[in-house]
């Protein structure tokens, strides 16, 4: 795999300045790297009725899908001052697409964390759909 955490960990940084978070106050951006290195971006939005938010990291999937993307390496995840790990339901959304992918968070540049999604989320549904 060839990335750099750090670069994807810049780029979820400056992304999140766009999240919608007027709730929480908590504003977190994600950055998803493709197999062929394209990076789809993308920030929490929250709203008033709360099962109506997603997270930046399903945007970023959402985006990337919808443009035809199907093949993921890794997605880092930004909130400043905090280590924003990916919540359960981004988890298993992003098992459907990326079980192997590789999750970059951390609370500074100088302490990123690199896991595996399956350490994340060691025993993920899949009904194994044929269009991945």
């Amino acid at each position: 795999m060839n990335f750099q955490p750090e670069q994807l960990y810049d780029i979820a940084k400056t992304v999140s300045v766009n999240a919608y978070a007027p709730y929480s106050k908590f504003k977190v951006g994600a950055a998803l790297l493709t197999e062929d290195g394209r990076v789809y971006s993308g920030v929490n939005i929250e709203n008033s009725s709360y099962g109506a938010t997603i997270c930046a990291e399903r945007t970023a999937f959402v985006k990337a899908i919808s443009e035809g993307e199907k093949h993921f390496t890794a997605i880092a995840v930004y909130a400043e001052g905090e280590e924003a790990i990916p919540c359960g339901i981004c988890r298993q959304f992003m098992y459907e697409f990326a079980p192997e992918l590789m999750i970059i968070t951390g609370k500074t540049r100088e302490e990123i964390n690199v896991r595996s999604l399956n350490e994340l989320l060691p025993v993920g549904f899949s009904l194994k759909g044929e269009d991945r």
